[in-house]
């Protein structure tokens, strides 16, 4: 098989992080990537810094908050390299919310629209080819955060459940089409988004390690995959503890401090 014809991942939030570390783990199998970001500068830089041949990756601008932009970039791909075999919608933000403040719904909206609205516009110009096709594979990236609700981060846990949702729901509605849906749970991940995290961040987790267990998930077809591993157990623990121990926990944490986007 040449480079040419090597299956191709589409990967949104690609200029760091989770994004960044998929992409490298993607190559390193002999995938081609589309990589697409709002910072394309960064991106290019990066990806030009990596060595790679020229026609194993491409980059497109995009913000998957707005719809025309992001539907854009998918044609962008579509034309240049092809229909994505994977397509990876790990664009999103991580925000603290306090919904006592009237300036804080705008925050809120923003979550959705980033993390929620931009998983399904990133899946959407994708899915009625893959069908014609006969076979794809999407890939939401949620968080462990959508388990329970957490203190100060209202709009984060509902918008990473909402990704679960979807997810969820599109894998019944895809499977007799032979479209894989795969929902991808991180800990906490060493990016940018997290270093300024003043709470400790249990199971911390290198990104090309995240990458590299995510990739061989995604390939085997896993419906839905925690990582890392202790926090899979954490989530258990999570979904059946009792409301009233749950919220006599969550109620002696303190409201944690806005992170913005990164």
């Amino acid at each position: 098989m040449t480079l040419a014809s090597a299956r191709l991942v589409f990967i949104t939030g690609a200029s760091s992080g989770i994004g960044q570390a998929l992409a490298a783990r993607y190559v390193a199998a002999g995938w081609r990537v589309a990589l697409v970001a709002r910072r394309v500068t960064d991106m290019r830089q990066w990806a030009l810094a990596q060595g790679w041949p020229a026609e194993q990756w491409a980059v497109y601008e995009a913000d998957v908050r707005q719809e025309a932009s992001i539907s854009a970039a998918a044609q962008a791909c579509l034309d240049t390299q092809g229909l994505p075999d994977v397509v990876v919608a790990n664009a999103g933000i991580s925000v603290g919310v306090d919904l006592s403040l009237a300036e804080d719904l705008a925050v809120l909206r923003d979550l959705m629209d980033t993390n929620v609205i931009g998983l399904a516009a990133s899946f959407q110009p994708f899915i009625n080819p893959m069908k014609v096709r006969g076979h794809g594979v999407l890939v939401g990236v949620a968080s462990v955060a959508a388990i329970r609700g957490m203190p100060g981060h209202a709009g984060y846990c509902a918008a990473k459940a909402a990704v679960v949702q979807i997810c969820e729901t599109l894998r019944g509605e895809l499977r007799g089409h032979g479209i894989r849906v795969v929902t991808l749970a991180p800990g906490y991940i060493d990016t940018p988004m997290t270093r300024h995290n003043s709470y400790p961040m249990p199971f911390l987790m290198k990104a090309p390690a995240f990458a590299d267990q995510a990739f061989k998930a995604i390939e085997r077809g896993a419906r839905w995959q925690v990582i890392p591993w202790p926090m899979a157990v954490v989530t258990i623990l999570l979904r059946w503890m009792p409301r009233w121990l749950f919220d006599a926990i969550a109620s002696s944490q303190q409201h944690r401090k806005k992170q913005r986007r990164t």
